[in-house]
């Protein structure tokens, strides 16, 4: 028998409890838009959140940016998480579910780690970093994969008060420096190693790296990940910090804090300057975190079925927000199921797309997320998902990172018909980095249609505005949020006066967030995510800012200038062509390609590596000097010349020329056949 869903649930609850009734989904949403208070007050009811003193108000001040969410309420992220532990403990059920790439390749069974002993763990390494001196406020910095470890570590820093903050260890020590030197951390978690693609890759000599380059760090933890000879001196053991286990452990309970107090600082790139260092709140972030996996992803607490409970997976690195979307699992009470390795096994020259498929059987998930190019790379790759173990537990598919095409969810939709389950759910979610949740994303209970994503999120007024400024239904437009979020950011670090802030949402419309895709609002209310509406490269699910590349790039003696564009848009591929200015005298050969693409790879990482490089006369720019990826990437996506740049503000617009024929070129390569 197909369980309730959860959204209706909470439409009973609301009936029950406050007498509001609703024709549809698309008048829940807007009572949900229309009145705040009401709405985001009957989340903290539903959701039992706790506090040990009251609030005096939903929302204190209602400006955006700056509004004030639940003014004297107290809260920790890891409260609310490990209030789930004795009923999770009574049911049998674990909180974490993981395996790593060798093991998952071996045939061994999945790793489990119990909540009590999760808390255990966190309370250790609290008690630990306590000792060290770090108070609320401090920043601890990660450089972690995405392990059971890593989980622990976040609910220990966020329990005391500390702001956390995590870089995947595949990223290039350039692009970890320029997020961590930010943010000044006065402790760096880190491993000694990663285990990735079938091979076993020491990090010894970045975190040594990290280490001198960051003088604000006094403590320094290694997660012995590789077999280790000895630690560094004054460097600590993370295992050790664990480990203990005694009355004071046991004793141990996570702050209380003010409601807006920051958790954790995640980074979004613009086009301009360094990555933004963002910050969220432990309240804001825990209430969309409930709202959004309950009653959108429709995932229970894993307790409250023991007999079938609730298992999330989303395939995510640390260094994408989806990784916190995976931590939120816990605040809800569901088992987070991890991976951690290449989703396309263990030997990059022969990918197999039936990694994670193993893995969901192994772990046997009932919801598996991931980026949209993962399902469509295994569509090209021919995976046939019935020889992939047994998936008979799972009944839904998350997608996000960037659209899903039409033929891709048709494609996944006839693989589970083949195996016996024609009305597998897909829950395609679209949001960001910058607010640490979702706009768009799924309803059980609305219709499928591929290519759509079904519904606009509960509380979040989002809509299309065209060129003027108006709301649009039917037609593609800017998308913007018109009310505030609880986990919008309290700030970025060292933004005086809040002016990047400011510039990164609040630029084109003032007091309205404009977010930067696409979108389409169709008539039933069902959306469609066209791509980015500006040059933020979007490769994979992870966002990266043009200026890091170009940081990597020119920085080789052989380049004067260069130019890069994502062609990401409309469920299509990722296609990330790289432009370069070679210095007289130097060609674009083979060696040259191989040095560019390894400058990418070391200062960034692997996943942003171009699709192709070409040698171009000039970079445009206007007439103040700034590139032109905008107008390019809408050239290049078959918009015509003349309304996507103005001549007269360029500096030299003769050098047009060559990209209309290479757009031109493209195109007609492109054509149907």
């Amino acid at each position: 028998m197909t369980p309730v869903p959860q959204i209706r649930h909470y439409q009973n609850w609301l009936q029950a409890t406050r007498g509001l009734s609703f024709d549809n989904y698309e008048a829940l949403w807007r009572w949900s838009v229309s009145d705040l208070d009401a709405f985001w007050q009957s989340i903290w009811d539903y959701f039992e959140v706790q506090s040990p003193t009251p609030h005096t108000a939903v929302l204190g001040r209602r400006s955006m940016p700056g509004a004030e969410w639940f003014p004297g309420a107290q809260g920790n992220y890891a409260q609310q998480v490990f209030r789930h532990a004795a009923a999770a403990e009574a049911a049998g059920v674990p909180a974490i579910v993981s395996h790593g790439e060798a093991s998952l390749a071996a045939g061994d069974a999945p790793r489990e780690l119990g909540w009590a002993e999760m808390r255990r763990q966190a309370a250790s390494l609290a008690l630990h970093l306590k000792a060290q001196g770090v108070q609320p406020g401090d920043r601890v910095a990660a450089y972690l994969p995405n392990t059971p470890e890593t989980m622990v570590a976040f609910l220990a820093t966020a329990s005391l008060g500390a702001v956390w903050s995590v870089c995947a260890p595949d990223m290039g020590t350039p692009a970890v420096l320029d997020r961590f030197r930010q943010i000044a951390p006065t402790v760096l978690i880190a491993c000694n190693g990663v285990h990735y693609g079938g091979r076993d890759m020491a990090r010894g000599e970045a975190v040594a790296e990290l280490v001198a380059a960051l003088p604000s760090v006094t403590h320094v933890l290694i997660h012995e990940i590789l077999p280790a000879s000895g630690l560094p001196a004054g460097h600590a053991r993370f295992a050790d910090a664990v480990a203990r286990d005694d009355a004071q452990t046991a004793a141990f309970e996570p702050l209380w804090l003010p409601f807006e107090h920051p958790l954790w600082i995640v980074y979004s790139s613009g086009t301009t300057g360094l990555p933004k260092p963002i910050v969220h709140s432990h309240g804001g972030v825990a209430l969309v975190g409930l709202a959004l996996l309950r009653l959108h992803n429709d995932l229970a607490p894993s307790h409250a079925d023991p007999a079938n409970p609730e298992r999330f997976h989303w395939y995510s690195s640390t260094g994408w927000i989806m990784w916190n979307v995976q931590a939120a699992s816990l605040l809800n009470g569901t088992t987070c199921c991890i991976y951690d390795g290449n989703p396309a096994g263990t030997n990059k020259d022969k990918p197999d797309w039936s990694t994670l498929w193993r893995f969901v059987a192994s772990t046997r998930a009932t919801f598996f997320g991931a980026g949209a190019a993962f399902f469509a790379n295994c569509m090209k790759a021919g995976v046939d998902v019935a020889q992939c173990g047994d998936l008979g537990r799972l009944r839904t598919l998350g997608t996000t990172g960037s659209p899903l095409s039409e033929d891709t969810q048709r494609w996944g939709t006839a693989q589970f018909t083949k195996i016996g389950n024609p009305d597998i759910w897909w829950c395609n979610i679209s949001g960001g980095t910058d607010f640490a949740g979702a706009f768009i994303g799924g309803n059980r209970e609305l219709p499928v249609v591929p290519g759509e994503m079904q519904c606009r999120i509960l509380g979040c007024a989002v809509e299309a505005w065209n060129d003027k400024g108006e709301s649009v239904v039917g037609e593609v437009g800017e998308l913007v949020c018109t009310q505030p979020l609880p986990s919008m950011p309290l700030y970025f670090v060292g933004d005086k006066d809040n002016q990047r802030y400011l510039a990164s949402y609040f630029d084109t419309y003032p007091g309205i967030w404009r977010h930067g895709d696409w979108l389409k609002v169709t008539p039933s209310g069902s959306c469609i995510i066209y791509g980015r509406s500006d040059a933020t490269i979007n490769r994979h699910g992870l966002r990266m800012g043009t200026s890091e590349l170009y940081s990597a790039i020119e920085a080789l003696p052989e380049v004067l200038d260069s130019l890069v564009v994502d062609l990401e848009y409309l469920g299509r591929e990722s296609y990330m062509p790289l432009f370069v200015v070679l210095r007289p005298g130097h060609t674009l050969d083979e060696a040259m390609k191989a040095r560019l693409n390894h400058a990418v790879k070391t200062a960034l990482s692997p996943r942003f590596v171009p699709n192709d490089i070409f040698a171009v006369p000039e970079i445009p720019r206007t007439l103040s000097g700034k590139k032109q990826e905008l107008p390019i990437k809408k050239l290049l996506l078959g918009q015509p010349l003349e309304k996507v740049v103005n001549r007269d503000a360029m500096a030299n617009p003769a050098c047009l020329d060559w990209y209309l024929a290479f757009a031109n070129q493209r195109a007609g390569a492109n054509a149907p056949k």
